[in-house]
């Protein structure tokens, strides 16, 4: 038999534009329909997400629209749509709080990126060593305490911007600082930011799939808020426009054994958290994701994320979800719901000054509410002791520490 490789170049190009046709334009319509979806689902959630980290919103929009990019086409999960997520955004929150803590403000930023440069690294080094089949072996109850932990974590960062207070740092000092913060509490913050929670909550899910609960949520509250006072309710303000410049590594040598566990840690949660948003793609299009090839392509686009400041991220769930639901099945769905965003972002990016910073934490404390792991919770007892043991040990470790 002829070999495949000895075909003239004029034939290789050609069947590898058969097989893109096949594979990225045999569903295009539908996957039109889902990237667009997605992205009025993931704007929301990325402008908040950045919030949360402390890089602001701009990076939790790049890191939307250059992981999403990126890992669709290089990835092993067809319809996955990746970007930042809740976990990822809690750890990348913790680093950027103890690196600037020690290194001041930007030099603790930018050496956060340069972790999750390194993060990434680690991605495409699990799958170029094919870890992918086993990092989903890890116990349940370590997942679920983790998840849980993370959704924790969430909930409590959001409680200053709901009470419109000024108030930073980790969960233990959130949590005493805030009685001493209550007599500088906004009302109309918290009115905005509970609003904005009850919207989501309990916006009918049928009317989802025309317009997302996030998005109703952050349009309907903004326009409200613009009949207030200006300084009444802390908000947004400008975020940079155009294009992102390149943050270059900063990596000393006495430094390498920090930010290596930081970047570690990052790396493995980010794998987790996309192979099992994988699973629940396969449980819902009927097919079958190439574990190792999912974490060099989320490794590839975490690296290209950290390089111009974009937050590292992961396969999303709530996103990769919607996504199929929209008729989203190739990769070119989560390369459109980059496109999109990326217009957003350049050509519409100072319409998001006037949004309250109470109306993203309502979101969020609906994203953190959803990712606590409440089934489990529950059933845990009726398993063993050990199993409740290991899950609550897990999740106070990540809350508190």
């Amino acid at each position: 038999m002829r070999s495949p490789f000895r075909a003239p170049p004029q034939a290789r190009s050609q069947k590898t534009s058969l097989t893109w046709r096949r594979t990225l334009l045999e569903h295009w319509r539908g996957d039109l329909t889902g990237g667009i979806t997605t992205a009025v689902v993931a704007l929301p959630l990325a402008l908040a997400f950045g919030v949360a980290s402390g890089a602001g919103a701009i990076a939790g929009l790049w890191g939307a629209i250059v992981l999403g990019m990126i890992a669709a086409p290089l990835g092993g999960t067809p319809a996955q749509v990746s970007g930042p997520t809740g976990p990822m955004t809690v750890i990348m929150a913790g680093i950027i709080s103890l690196l600037g803590a020690r290194y001041g403000a930007e030099a603790g930023l930018a050496m956060a990126f340069t972790v999750a440069l390194l993060a990434g690294g680690f991605q495409v080094l699990f799958g170029v060593l094919r870890l992918g089949q086993y990092i989903t072996l890890m116990p349940y109850s370590v997942i679920s305490g983790f998840m849980s932990g993370s959704g924790v974590i969430i909930v409590v960062l959001q409680l200053p911007a709901l009470l419109g207070v000024s108030l930073r740092g980790s969960v233990p000092q959130i949590l005493m600082g805030l009685p001493g913060a209550l007599g500088q509490m906004s009302g109309w913050a918290l009115g905005f930011g509970v609003a904005t929670f009850a919207l989501v909550r309990l916006y009918p899910r049928r009317w989802s799939a025309l317009l997302p609960s996030p998005l109703v949520a952050l349009l309907a509250l903004t326009v409200l808020s613009l009949l207030l006072p200006a300084d009444a309710l802390p908000r947004l303000g400008a975020i940079p426009q155009g294009l992102p410049s390149l943050r270059w590594p900063q990596l000393a040598f006495d430094d390498l054994r920090l930010l290596g566990g930081y970047a570690l840690t990052l790396g493995v949660l980010g794998s987790i958290d996309s192979l099992l948003t994988s699973l629940v793609a396969d449980n819902i299009t009927r097919t079958q994701h190439e574990s190792d090839r999912e974490l060099i392509g989320q490794g590839i686009g975490n690296m290209a994320s950290a390089l111009v400041g974009g937050l590292p991220g992961a396969g999303a769930t709530m996103r990769t979800v919607t996504n199929v639901q929209a008729g989203g099945r190739t990769p070119l769905s989560g390369m459109i719901h980059s496109l999109v965003l990326l217009l957003l972002t350049v050509g519409a990016g100072g319409l998001a000054c006037p949004i309250p910073l109470a109306v993203l934490a309502g979101i969020l404390l609906h994203v953190g509410i959803e990712i606590i792991d409440w089934t489990f919770i529950a059933r845990a007892p009726l398993l063993s002791w050990r199993t409740t043991g290991l899950m609550w040990l897990v999740l106070l470790l990540t809350v508190f520490w």
